[in-house]
């Protein structure tokens, strides 16, 4: 079966609703058009020519043309913008934990020299990896930072690039909550290496540092505690559940892939800690073993990736073992089905985004009959329908937006953000802004 691969983002779509960030809309036509061409052919690697550098930083100039203009590559001393230089820092430091840690070079194994977009949007409160580039936002700065401030999400985004690249796994459901967890587990590894810590001495957040101050929250995730990461009258509470008791069914979000994740994520903090020493040389090598051992398929559940992760273990089988029992996930678990998106019959326009690398679901709603003269010219003009066939040609990447739209009581359509036209981004920005 072909799988559609995704692009991720790290912000999800409940934070998204609370903040109403709608300026943080999308890519451009040049970017619609490049994910349509890879989506037509294979996955492919791109190993680096001799001459060809490591890694290259790019200046989007918040615009939303990728790659940008290049700014810095491997071997250049910093130019004093910091956010390029936090980029260049944190891609250096995440290529040499994956070259020292697991012999691997570059996220396709084959030494693919690394595309870095820096600056991207306007007030952009996103970092995501679109299959070719690892871009980040600066921010809104009355909610987020800009999204190089914290080291650990541009090691979460590289993580999307070696799944990609080796599971494969589909973004949605609890293969795409097993995507967006094995990104958190690099992260972790990542920031703990980098602070000298044991499993027992991280913090375990995911994160950390991209909130300004004044708003109450001490990361994006707790993987130690899933649920507990913010509580803010700006943010609302941490919706992530950990444990399959808990376990969410929606369409939001590729079916939740940011809220379920939690319940992956407290697993491996719970294998990391009872195995002990690093994260990195300890559960994180069993994490990685099961990613590349080639047994998994891209719709792989939680149950079948524990499986590989137990088969993976060794020494360390009953501390895995016990660890997916703790959070509920046995052999024998079922994926549960996502739940109906409710419709309605109102006379109105609705849209839902979700996804991002925060999870969270904004919504507005704007009646017809009320609406201004541009909001109904561009319902007049936009045909959903043709836009939903057109849809398929894209592939959802991991931490970028899904769009639902809907028109009175037509079926809702939902695409993903690069494959907005437009007149469809003009309309969610007008009735994302006119519902806050």
């Amino acid at each position: 079966m072909d799988i559609p691969r995704v692009t991720c983002t790290f912000i999800p779509p409940w934070l998204l609703e609370r903040i109403g960030a709608a300026d943080a809309l999308a890519l451009d036509e040049q970017l619609r058009v490049r994910r349509t061409a890879r989506a037509a052919g294979p996955r492919t690697t791109a190993a680096r020519a001799v001459d060809v550098p490591a890694w290259t930083v790019h200046d989007a100039d918040n615009a939303t043309k990728l790659p940008g203009r290049p700014v810095r590559t491997a071997g250049q001393p910093a130019i004093g913008d910091v956010t390029v230089d936090e980029a260049a820092d944190g891609i250096e430091a995440t290529l040499l934990m994956f070259a020292e840690a697991f012999a691997r070079d570059s996220y396709d194994g084959a030494g693919a020299p690394v595309s870095i977009t820096v600056h991207y949007g306007k007030d952009y409160d996103n970092a995501f990896w679109d299959g070719a580039q690892l871009v980040f936002g600066d921010g809104d700065r009355t909610v987020f930072e800009r999204f190089t401030s914290s080291s650990d999400v541009l090691a979460h985004e590289f993580g999307h690039a070696v799944t990609e690249h080796t599971a494969a796994l589909a973004y949605r459901d609890q293969s795409g909550a097993l995507n967006e967890s094995i990104s958190d587990v690099f992260a972790a590894c990542f920031k703990q290496r980098l602070a000298g810590e044991t499993a027992t001495e991280g913090d375990w957040l995911i994160g950390e540092g991209i909130f300004v101050a004044g708003i109450n929250a001490r990361a994006l995730r707790d993987m130690a505690a899933p649920g507990t990461a913010y509580d803010d009258p700006t943010l609302g509470s941490d919706p992530q559940v950990g444990h399959m008791d808990d376990y969410i069914r929606t369409t939001d979000d590729n079916g939740g892939v940011h809220l379920n994740s939690g319940i992956p994520n407290r697993a491996f903090q719970l294998a990391a800690t009872a195995i002990g020493g690093t994260s990195l040389e300890g559960a994180g090598q069993i994490w990685y073993a099961a990613l590349t051992s080639g047994t998994l398929t891209p719709t792989a559940d939680f149950a079948a990736f524990a499986a590989v992760t137990v088969a993976a273990a060794g020494e360390h089988v009953d501390a895995v073992t016990s660890a997916w029992q703790q959070v509920g996930v046995t052999a024998d678990a079922t994926t549960p089905a996502p739940g109906p998106v409710e419709s309605g019959g109102e006379r109105v326009v609705r849209v839902r985004r979700s996804g991002g690398f925060a999870g969270r679901t904004e919504e507005g709603v704007v009646s017809l009959d009320a609406a201004d003269d541009g909001v109904r010219a561009i319902v007049e003009r936009i045909d959903l329908d043709a836009a939903a066939a057109g849809a398929a040609a894209y592939r959802q990447m991991p931490d970028m937006y899904l769009y639902t739209f809907q028109v009175a009581d037509g079926d809702p359509v939902t695409l993903p953000e690069q494959a907005l036209s437009g007149d469809l981004h003009e309309l969610a920005e007008l009735v994302l802004r006119r519902d806050r």
